[in-house]
């Protein structure tokens, strides 16, 4: 995860996430949402507070962002989930970008987050450098991963897709890669960033019916991506079964998921 600014992935992925962009906004998104609340509170977002998403997918975190008083900014590889974002935050200001090469000056914002977006960046250490950049020096950048692997029930459904996806490339880090703690660290100071609490959030996903949660984890970029190399059918089926054990009686799907959210500094900057 090296800091130069290449390759950039915003092509690729705004493809991918937005194919299902309304069942991500409307059936999965709100599975983090107990993440997006935590992360607000602990980095004091508040009035006035510029607050940019990088990664903003169809702005569920930057509506809570508003509702709180914050200046919003969005960005995010994919025109399918800003138009969503952007009826649900008017007074926000989104564009499609790469995250590797932020449109934005040094030291714009105070509170820079990332949910489940760093990762996905063609160059994640790059993308989280301009995060850094862009944050004021008394400001805070949020990274939100996934919890540990281990003893989480989600994980069965992440996992579920890998024999239809295509070979990674060599040495490319899983969907589980910065779950680690010290990973999750050295990750932040690599780019720069003074890693400070670690806090996990218990958010489970919540769905009406089976149905339901097959389209609603079916809406993900990645499930699309395994969805063009294996087909639609193929990923569906395995999300059935992935999905079958949280069926409880009433027909409802509960499926426990941790997220683990790094509160960091930019290390070094000048007031």
């Amino acid at each position: 995860m090296t800091a130069t600014n290449t390759p950039r992935t915003a092509g690729a992925n705004g493809r991918l996430w937005g194919m299902r962009a309304r069942d991500w906004a409307d059936l999965q998104e709100g599975g983090f949402r107990a993440g997006y609340v935590a992360a607000l509170e602990h980095a004091a977002v508040g009035a006035g507070t510029r607050y940019l998403d990088a990664g903003c997918g169809s702005g569920m975190a930057a509506a809570l962002a508003a509702d709180r008083g914050a200046q919003v900014t969005g960005i995010d590889a994919s025109d399918s989930l800003l138009q969503i974002a952007r009826d649900r935050v008017p007074q926000g200001a989104f564009q499609t970008g790469d995250l590797e090469d932020l449109p934005f000056g040094d030291d714009s914002f105070d509170v820079v987050v990332g949910f489940n977006s760093f990762q996905y960046a063609g160059n994640p250490g790059a993308a989280l450098a301009q995060a850094r950049r862009v944050t004021a020096p008394s400001g805070t950048v949020v990274i939100m991963t996934w919890g540990e692997p281990d003893g989480m029930e989600a994980a069965a459904i992440v996992g579920a897709l890998k024999p239809l996806l295509p070979p990674p490339p060599p040495g490319a880090p899983g969907p589980f890669a910065l779950s680690d703690e010290a990973r999750l660290r050295a990750f932040a100071a690599e780019a720069g960033l003074t890693p400070l609490e670690v806090v996990d959030v218990s958010s489970p996903w919540e769905y009406e019916s089976e149905a339901l949660a097959v389209r609603g984890i079916g809406s993900s970029g990645v499930a699309a991506k395994a969805m063009d190399a294996s087909g639609e059918a193929a990923v569906n089926a395995a999300h059935a079964a992935a999905i079958a054990p949280f069926v409880q009686a009433d027909g409802r799907v509960r499926i426990g998921a941790t997220c683990r959210l790094l509160f960091a500094t930019p290390a070094g900057k000048r007031t």
